[in-house]
């Protein structure tokens, strides 16, 4: 299968949406409401869509050039936003610090046995994030990503046209000759379908895990007798209802068993996970983000779609084995050779 089509000519990877700080929190046990639960280990990292994903590149040593975009507060929290890219060479020149605002943050907290975990977010500055802030023009970036849609309070608001901030800025990113990849988050929003239909005919590559596809297509991926394993031909259903909406190249639906990718001209590639033993997982924050990452180097590389999937699925599995978002990632060579190692699950 080829790869989604790119400008040769272009170069690096721009992120742009959510920065934040994240606590992720180990804890023994998720309680109910009143109940006291045990925080075990405490880690603060960097967090969000766009972050996670360049943070994912620079672990994995891509040679392109990596820039942020997006809106932090001049408060500590993005100060310490600041030095981390800087730290980590990426380029922040359209990384906006606004005045009287806090940087957005996220509690993580992330059962231990399970490596399961559940978010507490405050918006902060990425709510007054817009289309007006990001100048494409300025970027040579060949790839051009966005997340997460959903959670861009300004970006996401739908005007009279049915349009949105996501969308312009995605379609000024698609003039500009870079091309444009999507991602979503897990969160119930009363406008979920239409802000993705606004955002779908710009977004080259859009990128959902199985609850935001069910969510965006009203089609729900697990069994019809109320299983919960998840079936790759709704997969791949809720693929096709989303290409439906105008995505021009290609859909991608993850889920923990694996992966389903289909692009506009009908093709449909399945790829499962790694079989990664129980012992070896110590969180899941930011393993969407780390297989967005696998896939975006690929797509950047020129690889085939099959090679795209495998590093994706593989990344995703190199990060489950830290607590933090971007710990456990490592070069492109190691994330690879996971495979040779663990094997990859049956899934049908």
């Amino acid at each position: 299968m080829s790869s989604i089509a790119m400008d040769p000519a272009r170069l690096g990877t721009l992120a742009s949406g959510n920065f934040v700080v994240d606590r992720v929190k180990i804890i023994d046990h998720y309680p109910p409401e009143q109940i006291l639960a045990t925080v075990l280990e405490v880690q603060q990292s960097g967090g969000g869509g766009p972050y996670n994903v360049l943070k994912d590149l620079c672990a994995m040593q891509v040679d392109y050039p990596l820039a942020a975009a997006g809106c932090i507060g001049t408060d500590a929290d993005g100060r310490w936003i600041i030095d981390d890219c800087h730290a980590a060479g990426l380029d922040t020149s359209q990384l906006c610090r606004l005045e009287g605002e806090t940087t957005s943050t996220t509690d993580a907290m992330t059962v231990e046995s399970t490596g399961r975990r559940t978010f507490f977010h405050c918006q902060g500055a990425n709510a007054r994030f817009s289309e007006t802030m990001v100048n494409v023009d300025r970027s040579n970036a060949r790839i051009f990503y966005l997340g997460y849609l959903t959670l861009l309070k300004e970006l996401d608001r739908i005007e009279e046209d049915g349009r949105t901030g996501a969308s312009r800025m995605l379609e000024s990113a698609r003039a500009a000759g870079m091309t444009t990849v999507v991602d979503m988050v897990s969160i119930p929003h009363s406008n979920f379908e239409a802000i993705v239909r606004a955002a779908a005919p710009h977004c080259d590559l859009l990128i959902a895990n199985e609850l935001e596809a069910a969510m965006a297509s009203g089609i729900d991926p697990s069994d019809v007798d109320g299983d919960e394993w998840i079936r790759v031909d709704r997969l791949a259903e809720a693929c096709d209802r989303l290409l439906s909406l105008g995505v021009p190249q290609a859909v991608v639906v993850h889920c923990e068993r694996g992966a389903v990718l289909k692009t506009a001209d009908g093709a449909t590639l399945v790829q499962p996970s790694l079989a990664l033993p129980t012992d070896q997982i110590r969180g899941g924050t930011g393993a969407g983000d780390a297989f967005a990452a696998g896939l975006i180097h690929a797509l950047h590389q020129g690889w085939a779609l099959e090679e795209g999937m495998r590093l994706a699925v593989n990344a995703a599995a190199a990060c489950l084995t830290q607590p933090g978002a971007s710990e456990g990632l490592r070069p492109v060579e190691q994330c690879l050779e996971l495979a040779a190692r663990f094997g990859y699950r049956k899934w049908a």
